[in-house]
């Protein structure tokens, strides 16, 4: 028979095979077997072999065999579970082959200079004579290799070249597709469940509200409800005893949740990073709400042991019933987290029923929202200035800024009443620029009226010092108004540094480079680590208010702040203790060194005006501490 004869009878077994509704829906090593079955029966030899390359092309593992003389002797399968491994060190010269994607003919293959490794532990024990080799690929990297193995003499064909080519190319294509299958997967997985928990996420959530809903419209049926679940508190953890514990308390509240057996329990999600929702449909009767609800929060309360840590937890609840507070998914999960902010308000571990009154609560929120994007919008947030004292109180040195919002109709507005809005309405970033446009505005007017300000430290919230944009903004808005950035410092937040360090780091080096110092805010309140402050520019700390306001009658306070004290000289920063109020905090944190002071003892944040008239005008003379 010609070759042309043969290499024709070859691929048409090899498509009749492959293309076979049997085959297709074969599983991943059936279809191994027919192909090395068909290639051990069309061109006569006795042992056929498909191996996996490793990830870094140190080693080869058999993946399946077929072996002739092993079936005939009644002898079990290849078994996977106890793979052949064959490493590069050993093999130098094939494994360079193979890498290469090299076909590797070697009718020799005792002598041949590719396979000549293999002769004394391989070959000869086997009793084979010729080998012939063709890559495997995924995509467009070898990821493994189909060896024939003949127990006599053989000298390859071009036709049974090009035919175990074929065979390997069908493999590459079995790889390709079941590649594709598992992307499918996963991604069908990441779009509908948390990696973290194993529940359904959101797009879940929605999709079988969806369901409900349309379920309820066209068979009449009865009402469910959505639990809003959020825990208190969260945060603290995550910052106190890091990520890694705020994860596993997140992991078993699922667990918990999951397990909890609920009249009525239809599905669970998580649904952001501390919050999960729960559907309960018809059988929870709304006499039977309560109940639900104390036995939810008296699940997640349970204490439980974290990474040793023994720990406690809470959560508020949101309750909202269909169709009575939303008639479609959108509308019922506002009701319920609605509701769930209300419950917020009450104090930890409450539980709020929707109604009208929390509707207008959250319509209010939403419209502060609006109004708040509309002064950022404009620049009209004002900027409040509370001086910085030595530490013999004896001169002010610096003034921190402080945003204040006049609202039209509120009057004004300080942070606490509507930066969480801002921070869940994605706007820190804006609002954080506006109020340094404001302070440049501030500085260009003093320059003009001859006054000579002290440092103005600016506060940069996590969701700017991670922007790589940052210092050429910082930069821009100073040269709009002619101020110099080394007039400006700036503080951060203990928690906004526990980011992407290599990123941090970069943009924080530019703002010193430019003449800028740096303080870490609220300092003790967080989670820094010892390497992270070292290798983070800054100069200064401030230690939390909430460590002084104790001071000097509580001995853990007294043993916290002398800590962060100790700590700062041994770094060689700065410490500014924040909240000093009484003669009795100044006195203490005298006697400890501490080098800044700032509080209510000395000035609340007054306007610009103020602080030009109270402490600028006068600072020819010594200025006593202001007593507010």
């Amino acid at each position: 028979m010609s070759d042309s004869r043969i290499f024709t009878s070859f691929h048409e077994k090899l498509m009749m095979l492959s293309h076979s509704t049997d085959f297709i829906n074969e599983r991943r090593d059936r279809k191994l077997a027919a192909l090395a079955e068909l290639c051990a029966e069309a061109l006569g030899i006795e042992r056929v072999s498909v191996w996996l390359l490793s990830h870094g092309h140190d080693r080869i593992t058999c993946e399946y065999l077929f072996d002739e003389s092993l079936r005939k002797a009644g002898a079990a399968e290849y078994d996977p579970t106890e793979p052949l491994i064959l490493y590069r060190n050993d093999h130098p010269r094939y494994f360079e082959l193979l890498g290469k994607a090299r076909l590797i003919d070697a009718s020799n293959a005792r002598e041949d200079p590719a396979t000549l490794s293999f002769r004394d532990n391989y070959l000869i024990p086997l009793g084979i004579h010729s080998m012939l080799d063709a890559p495997i690929f995924d995509g467009a990297r070898p990821s493994g290799v189909i060896c024939l193995e003949s127990l006599r003499p053989h000298n390859w064909t071009l036709p049974e070249l090009s035919f175990v080519v074929a065979v390997a190319d069908t493999i590459s294509l079995i790889n390709t597709h079941e590649a594709w299958l598992d992307s499918k997967r996963k991604l069908d997985y990441i779009t509908h469940f948390d990696s973290l928990t194993g529940l359904a996420n959101l797009n879940s959530l929605r999709d079988r509200m969806g369901y409900l809903v349309s379920k309820a419209r066209h068979l009449n049926h009865s009402a469910f409800l959505l639990v809003w679940v959020d825990l208190d508190r969260l945060k603290a953890i995550n910052d106190g005893l890091g990520p890694q514990v705020g994860d596993a308390v997140i992991a078993e509240t699922g667990r918990r949740l999951s397990e909890l057996k609920l009249p009525g329990k239809d599905l669970l999600a998580r649904i952001g990073g501390d919050e999960f929702a729960l559907i309960l449909d018809s059988a929870a009767q709304s006499e039977a709400v309560d109940r639900i609800s104390d036995r939810i929060r008296r699940e997640i309360q349970r204490p439980l042991k974290v990474h040793g840590q023994q720990l406690t937890l809470s959560a508020s609840l949101g309750i909202c019933e269909y169709p009575t507070d939303g008639d479609d998914a959108e509308s019922l999960l506002r009701s319920a987290e609605a509701a769930m902010y209300c419950a917020k308000q009450q104090g930890q571990s409450q539980a709020c029923r929707f109604d009208t009154s929390i509707q207008a609560t959250a319509r209010s929120r939403f419209a502060l929202e609006r109004e708040l994007r509309q002064a950022i919008h404009n620049d009209t947030l004002n900027v409040y200035y509370q001086p910085i004292y030595n530490g013999d109180a004896s001169a002010m040195v610096s003034a921190e800024a402080l945003v204040r919002w006049e609202h039209p109709e509120r009057g004004l507005l300080s942070p606490m009443e509507f930066l969480e809005v801002a921070r869940g309405a994605g706007l820190m970033y804006e609002l954080g620029r506006c109020v340094l446009r404001r302070v440049c505005l501030h500085l260009q007017q003093a320059r003009s009226r001859h006054v000579q300000m002290p440092v103005i430290t600016v506060n940069l919230a996590a969701e700017q010092v991670l922007k790589p944009e940052l210092p050429d903004d910082i930069n821009a808005v100073c040269k709009d108004f002619g101020v110099c950035p080394s007039t400006l410092h700036f503080e951060v937040t203990e928690d906004a540094i526990q980011g992407d360090s290599n990123a941090l780091r970069t943009i924080l080096k530019r703002l010193v480079k430019a003449g800028s110092e740096l303080a870490i805010d609220d300092f003790g309140t967080g989670y820094s680590s010892l390497s992270r402050l070292k290798a983070l520019p800054f100069s200064k700390i401030k230690i939390d208010r909430s460590f002084i306001m104790d001071l000097p009658n509580d001995e853990d306070d007294c043993a916290i702040t002398l800590s962060i004290i100790g700590l700062a000289k041994g770094l060689g920063l700065s410490v500014v203790a924040e909240g000093v109020e009484t003669e009795a905090h100044e006195q203490w944190l005298q006697a400890q060194g501490c080098q800044f002071l700032q509080g209510y003892r000395y000035s609340r944040p007054v306007p610009f005006a103020t602080l030009l008239e109270r402490f600028i005008f006068n600072a020819r003379v010594p200025i006593a501490p202001y007593r507010d």
